[in-house]
This record gives C-alpha cells, structure tokens and sequence, in this order.
C-alpha cells in the first residue's frame, strides 16, 4: 500500500496518523475526567492527582503535536472521494463534523496548554522543552480564560467524536459499505464515483482538510461513450431470451450445489466475487454417441452480485446495470471431442447476446458429476465500462469460473 493517499485510497501515513490520533484522544480524554475529580485533601492524594495530571497534560500535547503533522499532511495529500457524493446533505452533516473534530483536536490541547503556562507549578509536562509557551505570560486571568475555553472545546471534542463513531457505524451497519473499511483496512473506492456538482459545505471550510471531494467539480469525469455503448445502457428491458428446446429423451440433472464466480482487474489488484442467485436446467447424457449431448439454460439474478468492495459499481448503470437488465441467460448445446467437453451456445446480457464457448471439465461417480469451467470475456463486448476506455482502472478481461455437482434424476 501506498504512503500516500490517492482518490480512491487513504495511504497508510494517512491511516497511521488517524489511528494514533483517535489513540491519544481517547486516552486523554478520559484520564482528564479522572484527574479532575480526584482527591487533594491529603499530601499523598495531591501528589497522585499532580501525577496523573501530569500524564493527561503531556499526552494533551503529543495530541497537538500528531494533529498539527496530521492536518500538514493533508495539505500535501489528495483525499480519497466519498463513497457517496449524491447525498448532498449527509456530505454536508459529515463535513461539519470533521471540521468540528479538526478544530477542537487543535483548540483542546492548545488552550490547556496556555492554561499550564500561564499559571506556575502544578503538574508538569512530562518532557524535556520545558513548561512554558512563546508570548504567554503568568496571568491568573489568562489561565481562567484559557480553562474555560478548555471547558468548552472539550465537551466541543467529545459531541464530534460521538458524531463522527456513530457515522461510522451508521456506514458499515446499515449502508454496509467500505467507508469503515476504507480506514481500517485501505479498501479501495470504486474509481467511478465523481464528486456532484456544487456539494454543500460550511461556509469558508477549509477543503484541503475537511472536504473528502476537494472541489466542486467531478474529480474523474466520465468518457463521452460512444452512441453504441448508450444504447447498449438504455435502461429498457431486453426481450426474454428464446426459451432451449430441451430434448424429452436425455436425462435431466439437478445442480446440488455448486458457484457462478467472477475475477476482474481494478487498478492492477485482483477482485473476486460471484452470484448468489442463478439456477440451471440440464439435460445432458455423457455416453450419448450423437452430437449434442446435452442442453443447458443458465438464468442469473444479476443483482445477486458480490464484487468485493466494487459491489454496487459493478451493479450500477456503466457495468451490469441490473436496474434495466435484472436477469441474464446463457443457453447453450453441450458438445464433445474426446473428453474435452464445452457448453456453446450465446450469453444475453445487458440487452446484448454474444456467442459463448465454456470449456469443462468432467468427473462422475455414478449418478453424480462434477464440473468444473472457465472461460474469459471482454466487458466491452456487452458494452460494459464504456466510461474507462483503458484497463488502467478496470481491465477489460472478465475471469468467469464455473463449479457445480449435479444428480442424475431417473
């Protein structure tokens, strides 16, 4: 993984920065609520307060110090887009509180800071710069203003800290997806998503640091497709596929189980995935001596689709579109040369019907088989992708993989 973040990809300094930040935050919060309330009445209940004050203060400012390298960074580095620009005002709530984390991360500390140089003596800063600040002075109305603003920018921080966890888990329980795992793991966003225009922020935000989308205009316009890639996309349902005709005299088989898989290039990393919802019909006889063999009639739920991260792009309008095109059939004769065998037959999908030879293989054991295929496809060919005329974000080859055990009935 990258150092440095990309639109899709927060870099690993990025992750790093926010884990320790989040890691001192938590850890000082709370020892501060607990120094404050401890005891002075006796020698040693003050010396003990003095300590863990002492502790709290010092981790108060290896908080500024990560904040103000954090936000340095962040000038210096894209900021991965949001997962969902078109919720405008989920965007805008999101902004405000990270604009709210990011000034109390630095106001917290800092007026705490002013607090402990203005006044002498109690609980040092447990390091070796000593406990003073440029341009602040001892003055007890200072350090009054000071902890006061202390006060306030503390119960600041901790009403965006709760904002911003439940935010997070607001994405990863109910929409279910990556934004967590973006920071937890550097998932990758789909390389589609642009930013909408005129996406609502405060008023004289700072982008660099707050605004996942860093401007108003769509960071990764889309290709003008060619006019055959938009009608391919036009969101009118294709004409049912003709049914097969399935000879009565050749057995039929019943899938038991078995898995529909997908491997694609996004950005030069493998993605895997598959549907869950398909069903096959099968008529098939291996020692038939005349060609066909058999038939078989594939129909594929395609918004049954997993692709890891990429799910609901690949299920979107530029990919398998599943809105306009909910099903897709392959119907295919089955033949043989040998004991190699294929499924030859065409592929409908997205309104397009492209010829489709399977090879596979076979292993029986009485009346059950196994098989087991594969096959490439160009996504272009069902007019997929029209938007990325490259594979330098999503190849162009689609690994289709096949595994299925199957009964003879009767």
């Amino acid at each position: 993984m990258s150092a440095r973040s990309t639109l899709q990809q927060f870099g690993w300094v990025t992750r790093l920065f926010h884990w320790l930040t989040a890691l001192l935050i938590l850890t000082a919060f709370p020892l501060g609520l607990y120094a404050n309330d401890l005891p002075f009445d006796t020698s040693e209940a003050l010396a003990w307060k003095a300590q863990v004050f002492s502790l709290h203060k010092t981790l108060g400012v290896m908080a500024f110090l990560v904040a103000v390298a954090r936000i340095l960074w962040a000038l210096g580095s894209p900021h991965p887009v949001p997962l969902h620009p078109e919720r405008r005002a989920e965007l805008f709530l999101a902004n405000l509180v990270h604009w709210l984390l990011y000034l109390s991360m630095l106001a917290v500390p800092l007026t705490g800071w002013i607090h402990h140089a203005a006044v002498t003596g109690f609980a040092p800063i447990l390091w070796p710069f000593g406990q003073d600040l440029p341009f602040v002075p001892k003055s007890e109305g200072l350090a009054a203003s000071a902890a006061g603003l202390h006060w306030l920018f503390t119960k600041l921080l901790g009403v965006a800290i709760l904002l911003h966890i439940l935010g997070a888990l607001k994405h990863h329980l109910i929409d279910r997806d990556a934004t967590l795992r973006r920071m937890t793991r550097g998932e990758i966003a789909p390389r589609s998503i642009v930013v909408p225009q005129g996406s609502a922020l405060p008023p004289g935000a700072p982008r660099a640091l707050l605004c996942p989308s860093r401007g108003r205009a769509p960071l990764l316009p889309p290709a003008e497709e060619p006019p055959t890639a938009r009608a391919a996309a036009s969101p009118v349902a294709p004409a049912p596929a003709p049914a097969t005709t399935v000879e009565s005299d050749l057995p039929l088989w019943q899938v038991r189980e078995g898995t529909l898989g997908l491997r694609v290039l996004q950005m030069g990393q493998e993605i895997s995935g598959g549907f869950a919802g398909w069903t096959a019909e099968i008529r098939f006889d291996p020692d038939r001596a005349e060609a066909p063999l058999g038939q078989v009639r594939v129909t594929i739920d395609t918004a049954s689709l997993t692709l890891g991260s990429v799910s609901d792009q690949a299920k979107g309008n530029d990919f398998f579109n599943v809105a306009a095109f909910p099903q897709a059939v392959f119907d295919a004769t089955i033949v043989a040369d040998g004991g190699n065998y294929a499924a030859e037959g065409t592929l409908s999908l997205r309104g397009t019907e492209v010829p489709v030879s399977l090879p596979f293989t076979l292993t029986r054991e009485g009346d059950s088989a196994k098989l087991q295929g594969a096959d490439t496809r160009d996504r272009r060919s069902f007019g997929m992708g029209a938007a990325y005329p490259d594979e330098s974000s999503v190849g162009f080859s689609v690994r289709v993989l096949v595994e299925l055990t199957a009964d003879r009935q009767g």
